[in-house]
């Protein structure tokens, strides 16, 4: 072999060591920003009543189905507290989806009513302000029940989860045995049946408070500490997660509440958002941001960390660890992104029924 070929051969296997390095990151970051299928299954996992973004990003859910991106599948809920099914029901009504299957947990955590998910039992007269048919508690089956049931009829490696609550649902979905439903464990139907998990929890920057820089720990993360952790250990396919620094930076402008839903008379998602917090006040919208990532992952709306794993302390501390072999990331965000984020998020909330 001469020296001009040697040092070809040399600088070859070079460039093949340093592709293999980077191949398990380049496989990685495309599984997270891939365009997924058209429409996404998509359940959504919330504690409703507990903040006003959750009805926002409901919302926003039923728009993008209307457009053809999204399929939603089921709404499971963590606040435990049976309104926050019925005003759920309710809101689903009003956007001509009744039928979508709900589910609660008993957990005991956050169990008063909250502050808009009153308007269930909102009476014009003798009618409910917003019509629904679920109103007896008994009526209502277990999370982990619908979450097995609305899995185990998706294709394989197909559903996206929003999860904008506490972990407690999904930490209960891993632990479940199988059953009449599936055969499957729920940590066998999570790897087979869930393409991606969308979580608004913990924090990832630290955040202004009275003059200097702090770890927050994060509402979603701190009421249920050990399913957190839970999830966060053993969650079998990739997670990416919207810290509170994301949601703080994307605030809900108030003139769209007070301007853009007065198409009807009467609309849940201002009315609660008044109830919640009223206008003038820009609310953070926390967990629109990960229905946003989960339906869209490749419109660059959102950067994403390395990836890495994240670990939550026992007092609700998250930390992120980079690691090639992680499958979490995290979203960040630069001007330009925020932006288009916001304006994303009121035309998609705002968007009317379809009749």
């Amino acid at each position: 072999m001469n020296e001009n070929a040697a040092w070809l051969t040399h600088r070859f296997s070079s460039f093949v060591r340093r592709l293999m390095c980077f191949l398990p990151f380049l496989i990685s970051a495309t599984l997270f920003a891939e365009e997924p299928q058209r429409p996404v299954p998509l359940i959504f996992d919330t504690d409703i009543g507990n903040d006003v973004d959750d009805v926002l990003a409901l919302g926003m859910i039923h728009a993008l189905e209307a457009r053809g991106d999204c399929k939603l599948l089921a709404v499971t809920i963590t606040k435990d507290n049976p309104l926050a099914a019925s005003f759920t029901d309710a809101v689903n009504t009003f956007y001509g989806k009744g039928n979508i299957p709900i589910g609660i947990c008993e957990s005991g955590v956050t169990p008063e009513k909250g502050k808009f998910n009153v308007l269930a039992e909102k009476q014009d007269g003798a009618e409910l302000r917003y019509p629904h048919d679920l109103k007896d508690p008994k009526q209502i089956p277990a999370a982990v029940t619908v979450l097995r049931t609305a899995l185990a009829g998706a294709k394989d490696h197909s559903v996206v989860i929003a999860q904008v609550g506490f972990s407690t649902n999904l930490a209960h979905l891993l632990k479940s045995p199988g059953d009449k439903i599936s055969p499957l464990t729920g940590e066998e139907l999570v790897k087979q049946k869930v393409k991606l998990l969308s979580i608004m929890a913990g924090a990832f920057e630290k955040i202004p408070s009275k003059g200097k820089l702090v770890d927050h720990r994060e509402y979603n993360i701190v009421k249920d500490i050990p399913a957190a952790q839970k999830l966060a250990s053993d969650w079998p396919t990739p997670v990416v997660w919207s810290g509170f620094e994301i949601g703080l930076n994307v605030a809900y402008p108030h003139e769209s509440i007070e301007e853009d839903y007065n198409y009807t008379p009467h609309h849940p998602l201002a009315e609660a958002y008044i109830l919640y917090n009223p206008p003038p006040h820009n609310r953070p919208t926390w967990d629109l941001t990960s229905v946003l990532y989960a339906v869209f992952p490749h419109r660059g709306y959102f950067d994403l960390s390395e990836a890495g794993d994240v670990i939550v302390q026992a007092d609700g501390l998250t930390t992120f660890e980079k690691t090639d072999q992680g499958h979490h990331r995290y979203l960040k965000l630069n001007e330009k992104q925020r932006q288009r984020v916001i304006e994303a998020l009121v035309q998609l909330s705002s968007q009317p029924p379809q009749k």
